[in-house]
């Protein structure tokens, strides 16, 4: 049932009761926390009264509406550390255990290692120059790499640009788990055969000339394509679809493409040695994915609900989707295949999951399942690369899928929002989108496609030239657990 909003002018008596509990909550805030910016100038008493009520029907105002003091909210607090916490275990043991099932017995270990062990490296460069690069405000294309060197500055006051209701460490904690699952995902294109130490080094300079910048140029403030904050090219990506799966899942088959196949494919048969870990790692990506895409509303109000439902129905028809056209094309059903389109649906409506109704949802993720699971049967197979976990067949494509998507798809009655910005840069709103809206989509999906070919090939080269990209092809032959890190799995 949904429940009317409810609107102060009615009860006119208790404004100055009001007005008095947001001068001291604010007070009380600000005295423990950092100076809020000098934008939050002295507010009226009705000013005061209006971010109020946008506080309790949890729909705070953005930077440039907000004209008071605004304190934190324990509720959105809660959920954003709630959400963050799920994105992580999305990485791990999620991802870990959905590739370390998919691949032989020889690699499971170095495979979950990778996700593993980029939980710190990227935890380190976030802290060191990651989040500035991200979030400082500086060129349309980059971050100021000093604003919050060493998250100096990102402290319990809200950051009214990104959060204004939650501590600004929150929201920088948050966006973190992003960070860390997105070269995680690449992974699964080198699987089996990329030296260790070339892989440190890659995704060392990947974060910080790809998915660093991507993220401020979608989500930082004054990024070319931020929809909500200056952007040059207003797109939509309401938790990721460019940032993370496309840049992901694009430098994914450049990848594959430099490092060549595996030893002995496609006549060796390669496979997975224990579907049952990557169906359970499939059910811990679908559950920490409402983390993922609710979280992405930094509050616990009505959009993290519609966010949360897309999530869900677009991820279920994804399944059948994918399921039932294997079904139709091999005569059988897998378990694996679900769990695949299930993941498919989850990745094409992450840059839709705030902007679209459930029954949008369920077409996305139906379309999404059925062509993800012709870009992993027959794509992959026209073209000869050896894409080992199909990271580029789901992340690439249904992350391209679902960003076009969201601009066919995208509504302002699920997200008010958009009519405010989308007549402020002249453009027709209508409950189908618009079609300059698409064209913004199209234009940063094509930048982005771009931008992760070119600087990942030039990376990788780089790599390749200091260390070398591949192992021996006795090592690859024993296997990466023995010959990288001296462990394994299994007895043989």
């Amino acid at each position: 049932m949904q429940y009317p909003p409810i609107h102060f002018s009615s009860i006119k008596r208790v404004l100055p009761w009001l007005g008095m509990a947001a001068v001291l909550l604010g007070g009380a805030v600000g005295a423990r926390s950092e100076a809020p910016p000098d934008t939050l100038r002295e507010a009226t008493l009705e000013e005061r009264v209006a971010d109020l009520e946008a506080l309790v029907n949890h729909a705070a105002p953005d930077a440039v509406q907000r004209k008071s003091r605004v304190a934190v909210n324990a509720g959105d607090n809660a959920w954003l550390l709630t959400s963050a916490a799920l994105v992580l275990m999305m990485t791990a043991p999620g991802l870990a255990l959905f590739y370390g099932g998919l691949v032989r017995a020889k690699n499971v270990l170095s495979t979950m290692m990778h996700s593993l062990f980029l939980m710190g490296l990227m935890s380190v460069l976030w802290a060191l120059y990651g989040y500035s690069v991200a979030f400082g405000e500086g060129t349309p294309f980059f971050g100021n790499p000093l604003r919050f060197f060493l998250l100096h500055g990102v402290g319990a006051a809200p950051n009214p640009d990104y959060a204004g209701t939650v501590p600004h460490q929150s929201f920088m904690l948050f966006q973190l788990m992003f960070a860390i699952i997105a070269p995680a995902l690449i992974s699964g294109a080198f699987a089996e055969r990329i030296k260790f130490s070339a892989m440190v080094l890659f995704i060392l300079l990947w974060g910080t000339f790809v998915y660093f910048p991507m993220a401020h140029m979608v989500w930082g403030k004054g990024g070319l394509f931020n929809w909500a904050l200056g952007g040059r090219i207003p797109a939509l990506d309401f938790a990721g679809g460019s940032v993370v799966h496309i840049s992901s899942g694009v430098s994914a088959l450049v990848c594959c493409l430099v490092l060549g196949k595996r030893l002995g494919h496609p006549s060796t048969p390669m496979p997975p040695h224990n579907v049952v870990f990557s169906l359970i790692g499939a059910g811990l990506l679908w559950v920490g994915w409402f983390g993922f895409n609710a979280g992405s509303a930094l509050n616990a109000g009505g959009l993290a609900s519609s966010a949360f439902a897309a999530t869900h129905f677009a991820s279920a028809a994804a399944a059948l989707g994918w399921a039932g056209l294997e079904w139709i094309l091999k005569g059988k059903p897998s378990a694996l295949g679900a769990a695949s389109g299930m993941v498919a649906g989850l990745v094409a409506i992450t840059p839709a999951a705030g902007f679209v109704t459930p029954a949008a949802s369920l077409l996305i993720g139906l379309v999404a399942g059925a062509v993800c699971y012709l870009a992993v049967s027959k794509l992959k197979a026209a073209f000869g690369y050896d894409d080992a976990l199909d990271a580029f067949g789901v992340h690439g494509i249904g992350g391209t899928l679902g960003a076009l998507l969201t601009g066919i798809f995208a509504d302002p009655e699920v997200n008010p929002a958009l009519v405010g910005v989308w007549k402020v840069r002249g453009t027709t709103v209508s409950l189908a989108g618009s079609v300059g809206q698409f064209f913004n989509q199209l234009v940063a999906v094509a930048f982005s496609w771009v931008l992760a070919i070119v600087a990942t090939f030039l990376i990788l080269k780089l790599v390749d030239k200091i260390l070398g990209l591949r192992v021996s092809e006795e090592d690859e032959t024993l296997g990466l657990d023995i010959s990288q890190h001296g462990e394994e799995a299994y007895n043989h």
